[in-house]
């Protein structure tokens, strides 16, 4: 009952989903030429002939240089004003800050967990890039967590969102597996991968053996995970082009929603509308792997509480993800102090966060006017790639940040929900998203994974371990386009994985 209760408090502020803008941004509404601007040059091309125009720029005059180090996802903005820099600068610093457990002489840096999985944002976004699982039993953990939740039994009284679904936290474990602790607690556990293998026969004869990953837990130190509870792994995903995603204008990303498949394509994205905890209403979710935040700040806020165990104003409890059944995690010493607004991190702190995830910036384009990248471009659109992956938008015109207003940018994502079978699915719920249902992620700066990251892990858990991998692993609404990429000539194949690297 207590956390049927809990449900019907969390679901009291919900107002009716509307196609609104992140809470933190303010738009200038466009005009009717502008719209009409916006609709011819997002377009899907049928010309493969040669590039298009902006094409080599994914991020509009945003883009930045392509670096040939693993630090290409780690520079700022390029349109980034001289005065912006410098608190683009202190965000870094805030971002890669080491946190340490209370009491300690370092006030501005201590509120550690009591229970945690990583010590600083960079230690699970290494370089600003993409995480990966464990390889061996000497390789880290921190990169990938494991995710908790189980079907909530109680709907919102209201028709805020139809069909919605919830979820709930483990009643003892949370809302994540903490497999690390400060002294004196235990860690709540550690988790295991075991795979079995997969093979896929392309056209040619070329035989794929994919990893298919089973994982379980061990070593719990509270007790047993709750019966229905869903162990669902999650991976960090990289950090670049989220200030420009947050900026894409609802209405166009609504605009591809089809969840009824009205046009009979067997693609039907839809929206994720998600409860948000910083306005309490209903949102249009964008970030995290089912698109459960509405805003980088939300988000960010978020992986503080579960992942690092800082309190913020947004989730002022000093112990993080520790539960009531957790007794001397919640009474252990916190960092709060009446300087940051009786939190662990202060309102100041956070919105340098927020301002440096939000001006990464995303290096430009390679070989967009080579025959094969090109070749690889038709195949990538005539495969049906592009259904999902949507190449282009126009972000908001914007007040006071104009770094993101206005720029034609190339994500290749609808930024909406679509069911990608039951091979990956992971039975979590997230707001409206189910158990089969993931977020089209981004494609741009994909081709540097193993520039920046010194590995080719990819999908929500890095079973994949190259791109063809990850484009085999597509069921559901991607079986169509898996079928299509099977099915094509050696040559075809190739130039749609070069393409593909290329972003």
């Amino acid at each position: 009952m207590k956390w049927i209760a809990i449900c019907l408090c969390l679901y009291a502020g919900i107002v009716n989903a509307q196609p609104n803008e992140p809470f933190n941004l303010v738009v200038v509404p466009r005009t009717d030429a502008e719209i009409e601007r916006v609709a011819n040059i997002t377009a899907l091309t049928h010309d493969f002939t040669q590039s298009e125009q902006f094409e080599s720029r994914p991020a509009g005059a945003a883009s930045v240089r392509v670096r040939s180090d693993s630090n290409a996802f780690s520079d700022f903005s390029a349109n980034l004003s001289f005065e912006d820099e410098l608190d683009f600068k202190l965000g870094n610093a805030l971002f890669r800050k080491l946190w340490v457990s209370s009491p300690s002489s370092t006030l501005a840096s201590d509120g550690l967990g009591p229970l945690y999985n990583a010590r600083s944002c960079q230690r699970c976004h290494l370089k600003d890039g993409r995480g990966h699982p464990p390889v061996g039993e000497n390789d880290s953990h921190v990169s990938m967590l494991m995710n908790l939740s189980r079907s909530s039994p109680m709907t919102p009284d209201t028709d805020a969102i139809k069909d919605y679904v919830a979820s709930l936290p483990d009643p003892i474990y949370g809302s994540q597996l903490q497999d690390f602790a400060i002294p004196g607690l235990a860690a709540e556990g550690q988790f295991e991968i075991t795979t079995s293998d997969i093979d896929i026969t392309l056209s040619d004869g070329v035989v794929v053996t994919l990893q298919f990953p089973t994982y379980s837990v061990k070593n719990l130190a509270y007790g047993d995970l709750h019966p229905d509870t869903i162990v669902a792994p999650r991976i960090a995903p990289q950090m670049i082009g989220l200030g420009l995603l947050e900026a894409i204008p609802a209405a166009d990303i609504l605009a591809h929603a089809d969840p009824e498949d009205s046009n009979g394509d067997g693609i039907s994205g839809r929206p994720n509308w998600v409860l948000s905890a910083m306005t309490r209403n209903v949102e249009l979710g964008r970030f995290g792997l089912k698109a459960t935040s509405p805003s980088i700040l939300e988000q960010s806020a978020t992986a503080f509480k579960n992942d690092i165990g800082i309190s913020s104003t947004l989730f002022p409890d000093g112990w993080g993800d520790c539960t009531e059944f957790q007794n001397t995690c919640r009474t252990a010493p916190d960092g709060s102090t009446e300087e940051h607004g009786n939190v662990e991190i202060s309102d100041e702190a956070m919105d340098l966060v927020n301002f440096y995830a939000r001006n990464l910036g995303v290096p430009m384009r390679r070989d967009v006017d080579d025959p094969v990248v090109l070749r690889g471009k038709q195949v990538f659109y005539e495969s049906g790639c592009a259904a999902c992956h949507r190449p282009k938008f126009v972000t908001n015109r914007l007040v006071d940040q104009d770094a993101q207003s206005f720029q034609l940018i190339w994500p290749y994502t609808d930024m909406l929900l679509h069911d990608m079978g039951n091979g990956l699915a992971d039975g979590s719920i997230s707001g409206e998203a189910s158990g089969n249902e993931w977020r089209t992620p981004p494609l741009w700066g994909i081709g540097l994974t193993q520039q920046v990251s010194g590995h080719t892990r990819f999908l929500h858990d890095g079973r994949a371990r190259n791109l063809l991998e990850a484009i085999l692993w597509h069921g559901g609404e991607g079986e169509h386009a898996k079928q299509r990429v099977i099915d094509l000539s050696t040559s075809d194949r190739d130039a749609l994985l070069k393409f593909i690297e290329s972003l």
